[in-house]
């Protein structure tokens, strides 16, 4: 289930088709968003990202241009309801799905996504926005009291229902008026909201407050910025690849800005290298990974998540900033050594999993 001519799917059909397997069949999400989605018994369901089509934008965020940034409350309920209608109809028919609605629910809420991997254990940035009872932040003034009152002079603020970057400021405070920001939000004459692909800075509060003020009605999350750790001079981070509760694949994000995402900028760098780092310093890239693998177990029912694993300062130290429901997308990344996934590229390592579960259910049923 995807956008037909989405690279994405395009992908997972051919790691089909190399696995032996018989053809993906493909419902568009036109097809779902217009109620005419139907599967049969024993169909696996994949549910792929709804992006990069501009008439599945228009209809789930209700924007003419799918680089405005407004409408992510709007897309999250039709979304949801659209995911919702799906399980449905797959229940009724008798096939699975491989991510259920519930994770999804909480996979695009960054508020109750930050909450969940609190509670069990895993490392977050501290936010004072956590969970559904923390505090409704209406605007830049809610925002810049909450850093306050927080003691952060420096934070992320994300609207609660992004990805790729999309609406997220690195802000920075240094006392009264005076306020910068980081973002690839860029807001015209009339006000308008727009994604971009080129990194800019506010610096100024009343700059930065008006962008702040025009995301708030779609729900803001605050966390606090972590410093992280660099390779060859550039801020670094992670994407690990979690599939069926075991991380397989990793890339390496390195940027001059905070904003890693690759659309922007960043650049992969080198995992050899991350290794060695973390190792000089008495840690355990094992560990690092076990942090993904439990930030993946709070989501059950998805069979694959991509996590964004930040290393602190020094690599000693990781925390989880983000987990993805559709993370997967890092084409020619082949899995990490000892992951089960040697050789395979993420939608590979899927299909490799789904099958790997069948068979186990089989053998089961069998016994």
């Amino acid at each position: 289930m995807g956008n037909p001519e989405n690279r994405r799917v395009a992908f997972f059909r051919e790691a089909v088709r190399a696995a032996g397997l018989e053809p993906v069949r493909v419902v568009s999400w036109l097809q779902v968003l217009g109620g005419e989605a139907a599967f049969g018994a024993g169909e696996t369901v994949r549910i792929d990202s709804p992006g990069e089509d501009a008439e599945v934008e228009r209809l789930l965020r209700g924007v003419d241009d799918p680089t405005r940034v407004e409408g992510s409350a709007r897309w999250y309920a039709g979304f949801l309801a659209a995911v919702g209608e799906v399980a449905r109809a797959a229940s009724a028919a008798g096939a699975e799905l491989l991510a259920s609605p519930g994770d999804l629910a909480t996979l695009f809420d960054k508020r109750l996504c930050h909450a969940l991997l609190e509670s069990a254990g895993v490392a977050v940035p501290a936010s004072p926005t956590s969970g559904p009872r923390a505090p409704e932040v209406r605007g830049w003034s809610d925002v810049r009291a909450l850093m306050r009152e927080h003691r952060m002079p420096r934070a992320f603020v994300k609207i609660a229902h992004g990805s790729s970057a999309s609406g997220v400021l690195a802000v920075e405070t240094a006392g009264p008026g005076r306020v910068r920001a980081i973002t690839s939000v860029e807001r015209d004459a009339e006000g308008r909201l727009f994604n971009s692909l080129r990194v800019r800075r506010y610096s100024t509060e009343r700059e930065v407050g008006a962008v702040v003020d025009a995301l708030a009605p779609d729900g803001l999350h605050i966390e606090r910025w972590l410093p992280k750790a660099s390779q060859r001079g550039r801020a670094a981070d992670l994407r690990i690849v979690v599939v069926g509760g075991r991380a397989t694949h990793a890339v390496v994000r390195t940027s001059r800005s905070p904003m890693t995402n690759l659309h922007l900028g960043g650049a992969r760098g080198d995992l050899d290298e991350v290794r060695a780092a973390v190792a000089a310093v008495g840690g355990s890239w094992r560990e690092a990974l076990a942090v993904c693998e439990r930030a993946a177990a709070c989501f059950p029912g998805t069979l694959c998540v991509g996590v964004d694993l930040l290393p602190a300062a020094g690599w000693r130290r990781f925390a989880v900033g983000e987990v993805n429901a559709f993370g997967d997308l890092l084409p020619g990344l082949t899995g990490l050594p000892g992951s089960g996934a040697e050789g395979l590229d993420t939608y590979a390592a899927q299909v490799a999993a789904v099958l790997d579960r069948t068979r186990n259910d089989h053998a089961v049923t069998s016994l």
